[in-house]
């Protein structure tokens, strides 16, 4: 069993294809949303893949620290996570199609109108843990 992180994206990612921003969804549309999420970690958790996964709120500073006696360095110009992801799940798969095949899914989660967001995920395994690419 190998881990893997599928990262949902707020922006830099190629666009999905109802790429509607859920602010502007309806209050149905959203709980839709969570229903799916939900549903499929429970999914998976029956089978044993599911480790753990969270939405993330919007706020969130870098922090770095800047010597001594200093107070740490927040924010700065460059792109931040709170900017660009929106959520996260780990998973622990037999193999790396497995993965892709879950992201996959995860992908259809509703958005507007109910129809399948068609969303870009970034799948990623874990560092140290082999890849069990079969083919």
């Amino acid at each position: 069993m190998t881990k893997y992180l599928l990262l949902k994206h707020y922006r830099g990612a190629p666009a999905a294809v109802n790429d509607v921003p859920m602010e502007k969804w309806t209050p149905e549309e959203v709980t839709d949303h969570v229903r799916y999420m939900n549903d499929f970690a429970a999914r998976l958790e029956a089978t044993g893949e599911f480790v753990d996964g969270q939405a993330l709120a919007p706020e969130g500073t870098f922090v770095r620290y800047d010597g001594e006696g200093r107070p740490p360095v927040t924010d700065g110009p460059f792109a931040e996570t709170k900017d660009l992801i929106a959520g996260w799940m780990v998973i622990d798969v037999d193999s790396y199609e497995r993965a892709l095949e879950l992201a996959g899914e995860l992908s259809a989660a509703p958005g507007v109108g109910g129809k399948p967001i068609h969303e870009w995920l970034e799948v990623r395994p874990f560092l140290g843990a082999p890849e069990t690419v079969t083919e």
